[in-house]
């Protein structure tokens, strides 16, 4: 199997690695205990839909036709904008090709909601014909679209832009990203009905609030995680957003997708607003689903991908709102969390719905947006004085001003903790190896004239002088003991930020399936492989919702590598 994105050769036995990765999500979503880690007895996710009778069949599959040839025209328009917008219309298209072709309307209602949201993908693609796209300058319910880069695949997202929202104007907005909860049913028309019709748990005074579909219902990991940054850069391509005003919020499901982007790209919100779901993997397992665990050192390992608890530092930058009903058993995502940042001197913030369980106390929402509303005004700190910062993989590598460039060992705990003087900076590492230190034109608070004094791990260091721009950059390297100016040598084939390995990268970027050319002269062996791969391929497109390309090895061009880049 080669990983096109990066020509990378993942032989064989990394096959049942990458499938043990990409099978994570089910046991980390799906609440049914120990049977469900058992192959034969896991359920069908998503269920299999209702038969769709011969003349809704026609009439589906009869829109879907004109859809096409619809698209077809606008793909061949001399028209750029139109040819930009074109996800707008595709996403109609391919929820109900989707959804006809693999029988996911799971119940009838499901079907009508299939028609409703054809008729809306033909009444866009009919106005973007004629070079219209009203929906762009809309307020309300916005259902819109991009092209991921993952699969080449377009994925819906859905919007509520505030009434009073100037589309000339150039005032930048507060946007909330509010996640969805858990769906088995979630399918991409259930998503977009809903999100035409359905203004959310929240909509704030003044702010554009997103929502993202997150490749179904896999807690909005690996694709699911590129696919809300993805959403996120979408939105603010076609709207003003305040860079500083941007919270990360969501309940259940969503709760778990609020810790795990809060705590991994801390730097980027004015705030987190996680209502239950789950925080960490064995705790959770232990006390939802009464599982005894007894994982492999490597699945240990990955869980702390996306184990929160082993991040809790970082919320030190993260301005954090935890909400929980007093009765309700997911209360225990933000309890282990609160645990974990104790350890790390800090105090977390969790509101209680009294007597409530899986719900949002009306008392608690009105309490949740009054101090949101509050942090809003001060905005997202930038270019803090100190930085604290825990990772344990080069994939979230970064903290304000300080970056990460190489670990000592991959999937061990890593952390800096530095502060910014006037004159100075001091710096305390472990499991590190390389880092950059940087602050962009305007930030650099140090003297002009003279060298910046680094103390790095007891180290005394002369770094550079700051730009005129109030600029200052300095990369160090630890080598044989010793911290040193300068960077590590760029063309060695070493792990770094956005190609940490095979499976650090899995599912989060552009890759190919791709099936071996030959026969493995053992019969097992090859029946394995082919059941194994097969297994991947229908996983990825029934949990991420993407399409694998799927070829064999002697076929694999240069064009497809660079496709898939």
């Amino acid at each position: 199997m080669v990983q096109g994105l990066r020509g990378q050769q993942l032989t064989r036995r990394m096959l049942s690695m990458f499938v043990a990765v990409s099978l994570l999500p089910v046991s980390w979503t799906v609440a049914d205990g120990p049977r469900d880690n058992i192959p034969t007895q896991v359920r069908r996710v998503p269920p299999l839909g209702v038969e769709v009778d011969e003349a809704d069949r026609k009439l589906l599959v009869t829109g879907l036709s004109e859809l096409d040839d619809l698209i077809a025209t606008i793909r061949k328009s001399k028209d750029a904008q139109a040819r930009t917008l074109l996800p707008d219309v595709e996403i109609y298209q391919r929820a109900v090709d989707n959804a006809l072709r693999y029988q996911e309307f799971f119940r009838k209602a499901d079907i009508k909601k299939g028609k409703d949201v054809l008729q809306a993908g033909l009444a866009r693609a009919r106005l973007l014909v004629q070079g219209e796209a009203p929906w762009t300058r809309a307020s309300g319910l916005v259902v819109r679209g991009y092209r991921s880069k993952i699969d080449r695949t377009v994925q819906p997202y859905g919007l509520v832009i505030p009434p009073g929202y100037q589309f000339t104007a150039s005032r930048p907005h507060r946007l909330d990203v509010w996640f969805h909860g858990r769906g088995e049913t979630l399918s991409e028309v259930s998503f977009i009905d809903q999100r035409a019709k359905s203004v959310g748990q929240y909509a704030p005074r003044d702010t554009i609030v997103l929502h993202p579909y997150g490749r179904y219902s896999n807690a909005f990991k690996f694709a699911g995680e590129t696919d809300v940054l993805e959403a996120l850069a979408a939105v603010k391509k076609h709207y003003r957003v305040d860079e500083n005003r941007v919270a990360m919020r969501g309940f259940s499901m969503g709760g778990a997708a609020c810790w795990q982007f809060a705590v991994h790209y801390a730097d980027r919100w004015f705030v987190a607003n996680p209502g239950a779901g789950f925080s960490e993997t064995p705790e959770f397992l232990r006390f939802f689903q009464q599982e005894t665990l007894t994982p492999t050192w490597y699945e240990k390992k990955l869980w702390h991908w996306y184990d929160c608890t082993d991040y809790a530092i970082n919320l030190f930058h993260c301005p954090t709102v935890a909400y929980s009903g007093e009765l309700d058993i997911q209360k225990q995502a933000a309890d282990i969390m609160a645990s974990a940042l104790q350890k790390e001197g800090l105090e977390l913030l969790h509101l209680i719905g009294p007597q409530t369980k899986h719900r949002i106390h009306p008392d608690s929402k009105q309490e949740i947006e009054r101090r949101l509303d509050s942090l809003a005004e001060q905005g997202r700190r930038v270019n803090p004085r100190s930085v604290h910062f825990a990772t344990y993989t080069l994939k979230y590598n970064r903290m304000h001003w300080v970056v990460i460039d190489a670990l000592n060992k991959h999937w061990e705990r890593a952390q800096v903790d530095a502060q910014s003087g006037d004159s100075s900076v001091k710096v305390s590492t472990k499991n590190v190896k390389a880092l950059s230190l940087s602050f962009r034109p305007g930030y650099a608070r140090f003297s002009l004239r003279e060298p910046v004094k680094i103390r790095i791990d007891g180290q005394a260091i002369v770094g550079p002088r700051p730009g005129l721009d109030r600029s200052w950059q300095c990369s160090l390297v630890h080598t044989d003991g010793q911290w040193t100016l300068g960077q590590q040598d760029q063309t060695a084939l070493r792990k770094r930020h956005g190609l940490q390995g095979p499976i650090d990268d899995a599912l989060m970027d552009s890759f190919i399936f791709v099936r071996p050319s030959g026969k493995s002269s053992h019969t097992k062996v090859q029946d394995w492989t082919d059941q194994e791969l097969t297994r991947a391929i229908e996983h990825w497109r029934r949990h991420f919702r993407g399409d694998a390309r799927v070829k064999m090895d002697s076929e694999v061009s240069d064009e497809d590598i660079a496709q898939a880049n």
